[in-house]
């Protein structure tokens, strides 16, 4: 039995957490939840937004799964989901995306994984603010370190998943410095995985080709604000932030999640698409090597998905989280 950090968060993410956990359960999945908390609802009951409780809980179990969470804006707060990225150096966020019979979508084909780098760029939070010249300074931090060890983790991936191109995303004609570093850390690392090709492209042209062509794609890594960028984009050629996975991985700690927002205009309604935090679930048990759970679960939510009626309404269907939930199980 594994012991798990479970993050349930604000909004929709208390329905979608139950959902995925009723799912695990059926799935006689030998996890453990260690429920703890962050977020908007945290602050407002503990006054804090990252509790010490939930640092201690991660920092024991090594894994977390986590639903969306909101952080108060306008108040100063930091991005809770950037400090416990840079808190535990989870420097990849990994970004699967690809097509599945059932979510409707205006592509085929598309079966890529996007690696970002995690910590560093320009969400290093480095900014200066000038009132008197009303001039505002972000500074794009970005080093040889963390360029390798993105590049490096991707190559890698390719290699254990049989993957056959890593691409890598800069903007060097204009960023000279940083687009050098990251390329030059992609060719060190391809120097390692001989057999993985290599090419890369400029961001701008990225989107372009994404959108035009997407199944050309493979293997994708790229900085901070790029793949921020472009992981959205990657979503919406799957069937949006609704239905993709997310994982924050270090060399030692990982943390799953849902990608997309709390929600709250919908939540305690029975609204909730649970799909995107299962994925990140499956993510989960794949790092945990429990693979037949985790394919016994995707097979039971693939049948699912081909069942219009079956679904919630954002994919067409009638069922309340809940009920989603159950039609999941009865296919397991």
């Amino acid at each position: 039995m594994r012991v798990v950090t479970l993050i349930p968060g604000d909004g929709i993410g208390p329905e979608i957490t139950e959902a995925v956990k009723s799912i695990f359960e059926a799935a006689q999945v030998p996890v453990q939840w260690e429920e703890e908390n962050a977020g908007q609802t945290t602050f407002d009951s503990k006054g804090e937004l990252i509790p010490q409780s939930l640092i201690d809980s991660l920092e024991r179990n090594r894994v977390g799964l986590k639903g969306p969470i909101t952080t108060p804006v306008g108040k100063g707060f930091k991005s809770i989901n950037v400090q416990l990225r840079q808190k535990f150096d989870l420097y990849q966020n990994v970004r699967p995306a690809c097509t599945t019979p059932g979510i409707q979508t205006k592509f085929e084909g598309v079966d890529l994984v996007l690696f970002r780098e995690n910590t560093e760029g320009l969400y290093s939070g480095l900014e200066t603010y000038d009132e008197r010249l009303g001039i505002a300074d972000s500074t794009n931090r970005i080093t040889v370190a963390g360029c390798e060890k993105i590049t490096r983790a991707a190559f890698a991936y390719a290699r254990k998943h049989g993957r056959k191109k890593v691409t890598v995303v800069h903007k060097a004609n204009i960023l000279k410095m940083a687009g050098t570093l990251m390329l030059n850390a992609a060719k060190k690392a391809q120097a390692e995985f001989p057999e993985i090709e290599m090419d890369d492209k400029i961001i701008d042209n990225m989107c372009m080709q994404l959108v035009i062509k997407p199944e050309q794609f493979d293997v994708v890594v790229t900085s901070n604000l790029f793949g921020d960028i472009l992981s959205d984009i990657c979503a919406g050629l799957v069937g949006g932030l609704g239905v993709v996975s997310g994982a924050n991985i270090g060399d030692d700690m990982a943390i799953f999640e849902a990608v997309h927002g709390s929600a709250p205009d919908i939540a305690g309604q029975g609204k909730a698409n649970p799909t995107a935090m299962l994925r990140s679930g499956i993510m989960m048990l794949h790092h945990l090597d429990m693979h037949h759970h985790a394919t016994r679960i995707t097979n039971a939510l693939n049948k699912t998905l081909l069942n219009k009626e079956q679904c919630t309404g954002d994919l067409g269907g009638k069922a309340k989280t809940m009920e989603f939930a159950d039609h999941i199980i009865r296919n397991l």
